[in-house]
C-alpha cells in the first residue's frame, strides 16, 4: 500500500463522540513508552503526525488519522497507566474499552508490544480480554532495531510460546521498528488486504 495523504481529523474524548463514518478503523494501542507514536508516524511517512513525547503516557484522547481518503488509523490512550491516580486510570480504562467493544467501525486493533521484553502481565491481561470478547486484534513488535536481527525471531517465538499456552489459536503478528522501517510494508499490506476484502 502507498500511503498518499495522512492528515488529522479529530481528537475524542470518548467512544460515542468518534466521527460518524463508515469507512474501516485499525486502532493502535499498547503500555506507555512502547513506541506508539513513532510507529504511526513511520507507517504514514509524516515525521510528526502523531506527537511523540518524551514523557510517556500523554494520549489521552482517541485521534483519528484519515489515510489515502478511505480509511481511519485510531491512536488510542496507553493501557500501561503509569504515574497515574486510580480515578484517571479508572477513565482512561473506560474511554478504551467503550471504544474496543462498541466501535462498530473497528476493523482491528493492533496492539503493540516492546520485542525486548519478556510477557509483561499488563500485556497478557489486555490480549486475553480481546480474546474474550472476539475483539479482532494483531500483535506489532516494535523497537526491533534495539536487539540484534538474530534476537528478534527468538524474543517472538518464546512470546507467542506463553500465549499458546492459553491460545488455541495465535493471533498474526508483525516485527517493527520506527527507526529501520522494517515491517513497514507487510504490515501495510495487511491492512491493504483487509480492506479490499471489505469491499
Amino acid at each position: 500500500m502507498v500511503i498518499r495523504t495522512a492528515e488529522f481529523k479529530t481528537s475524542s474524548p470518548r467512544a460515542d463522540m468518534c466521527p460518524n463514518t463508515d469507512l474501516p478503523e485499525y486502532a493502535f494501542i499498547g503500555r506507555s513508552n512502547v513506541g506508539k507514536s513513532s510507529l504511526i508516524n513511520m507507517l504514514t511517512g509524516k515525521s510528526k503526525l502523531a506527537m511523540t513525547s518524551s514523557t510517556p503516557g500523554k494520549t489521552m484522547l482517541i485521534n483519528h488519522f484519515l489515510i489515502n481518503g478511505s480509511w481511519y488509523l485510531v491512536d488510542l490512550p496507553g493501557y500501561g497507566f503509569a504515574q497515574r491516580g486510580k480515578r484517571e486510570m479508572d477513565k482512561l480504562w473506560n474511554l478504551i474499552s467503550h471504544y474496543v467493544l462498541d466501535r462498530q467501525q473497528l476493523t482491528c486493533l493492533c496492539v503493540l508490544i516492546d520485542i525486548r521484553h519478556e510477557p509483561q502481565r499488563k500485556d497478557l491481561d489486555f490480549l486475553e480480554f480481546l480474546g474474550e470478547n472476539g475483539v479482532p486484534f494483531i500483535i506489532v513488535f516494535t523497537k526491533a532495531d534495539k536487539i540484534p536481527k538474530s534476537r528478534q525471531q527468538i524474543n517472538v517465538d518464546n512470546y507467542m510460546a506463553i500465549l499458546s499456552e492459553q491460545w488455541e489459536e495465535l493471533p498474526p503478528y508483525y516485527i517493527t521498528s520506527a527507526q529501520s522501517r522494517q515491517g513497514r510494508e507487510e504490515l501495510l499490506d495487511y491492512i491493504d488486504q483487509i480492506n479490499k476484502s471489505l469491499k
